[in-house]
């Protein structure tokens, strides 16, 4: 019985998490450039707690953050907004559905780590 009722429960959250949601993925390049590991947890710290966001990855060579999120909650003008709250000004290099083969990347609220060159 038990492993019915554990079968069934996993049936469902595959379910639950395979149905299509509108998953977006944002680039935008900051301005000033984030030159420090404090810059990113700045932006990281603040994007976060924007409605929708699903992961945030920042790359400090190329001077962009990656914000993946659901479109049903948030758009890319909030999060501009939240960029600028923190003091970075922010040009789109990309706004664009997530396509299928990008939803295996883990979408999971973290924020991911940073994508600097060593």
């Amino acid at each position: 019985m038990k492993r019915m009722m554990t079968l069934m429960v996993a049936a469902l959250l595959v379910c639950a998490t395979t149905m299509a949601k509108d998953l977006k993925v944002l680039v935008v390049k900051t301005a000033p450039e984030m030159h420090c590991e404090n810059c990113e947890k700045k932006i990281k710290g603040n994007l976060r707690f924007t409605a929708g966001v699903k992961r945030i990855l920042t790359n400090r060579s190329t001077n962009t953050v990656t914000v993946y999120y659901d479109a049903e909650k948030t758009d890319s003008k909030a999060i501009l907004s939240a960029l600028k709250k923190v003091g970075f000004d922010g040009s789109v290099v990309a706004d664009k559905k997530v396509d299928e083969e990008s939803k295996k990347v883990p979408v999971d609220g973290t924020t991911g780590a940073s994508q600097q060159k060593k």
